[in-house]
């Protein structure tokens, strides 16, 4: 019998953890907000009144959580409950703290695993995330049939944080392709050139990237600017990627602009805007007018 938790019912939180119903014996789910412990028993899983309960009944764990910190205290208070054999980590929270939380599960006998995801969140619905997984192989293939309800895993190896790692470097080109796409479509905009136009020839073409094949079509070009992703999240993964490369001694320029950009469509287009936002600055920049059509 396997009796998994989850503890954190966001956005993403919300999807994966539903993947779940139906595929273990008993899901508990835990959130600081009741409507969404609510919709999930709805479909099927058990409510936990804390985060401790989790850590009492179940064997396998899962967090979706903000921010490290907050990562790092849910480990904390699961564990005031009990000692599940499996604790997993899918929240973006970075290498270093993979590592401590390693540390401090490791004399308890819970294996700690770091599986971060990418793919936003209807992905999370339909199950085909990506989830890059660091930690002991034997807790990868317990974790597996799980993991693979939610997407596509690849086990990035042994060393707590690999995931998390990879999670990164998949964060860094994915917020550097916005700021470059956005770039040069200022330039071509500027000289007068179609934007869906440039984004089809692009898309045809050696500049094809993430943002050119699913960002610009789904969010840009149409003007909604809601792709699904927060800038403010965006902002705090590319500070924690900043931070992890100052201690490894590794420069990331690129990194930096992106934090800038980031922090600049936060202070110009509000506290809720969608990280597609950036183009928006850009085009401010390039003497575009950010509320006309693309």
């Amino acid at each position: 019998m396997t009796i998994a938790g989850f503890l954190g019912l966001g956005r993403m939180g919300a999807g994966m953890s539903a993947r779940l119903i139906g595929h273990v014996d008993h899901l508990l789910v835990h959130d600081i907000d009741p409507s969404a412990v609510a919709a999930l028993v709805g479909q099927g899983a058990e409510a936990a009144g804390s985060a401790a309960e989790l850590g009492k009944h179940c064997d396998i764990v899962f967090t979706s959580l903000p921010t490290p910190a907050v990562v790092r205290d849910g480990f904390a208070e699961i564990m005031s409950g009990g000692s599940p054999a499996i604790m997993c980590d899918l929240s973006t929270s970075g290498p270093r703290l993979a590592q401590e939380l390693a540390e401090m599960l490791a004399p308890f006998g819970i294996a700690s695993m770091d599986a971060p995801v990418s793919g936003g969140i209807a992905r999370a619905r339909d199950g085909t995330l990506s989830l890059m997984v660091g930690g002991l192989a034997t807790g990868y293939e317990r974790l597996r049939p799980l993991l693979e309800r939610m997407g596509k895993p690849f086990y990035m190896g042994e060393t707590p944080g690999a995931g998390q790692t990879m999670k990164l470097v998949n964060n860094l080109l994915g917020a550097v392709a916005i700021g470059v796409t956005a770039e040069g479509m200022a330039f071509g905009m500027k000289a007068g050139l179609d934007p869906a136009r440039m984004i089809e020839v692009l898309n045809q073409s050696t500049g094809i990237n993430s943002a050119t094949r699913d960002k610009w079509p789904r969010s840009v070009l149409p003007r909604t600017f809601d792709f699904g992703f927060a800038a403010a999240l965006s902002l705090k993964d590319t500070k924690l990627l900043l931070e992890e490369a100052e201690a490894m001694e590794v420069p990331l320029p690129l990194g930096a602009v992106i934090r800038t950009y980031l922090e600049r469509t936060l202070a110009e287009c509000g506290a809720e805007a969608d990280f597609t936002a950036i183009a928006r600055i850009v085009e401010t920049d390039a003497g575009l007018d950010p509320e006309g059509p693309a």
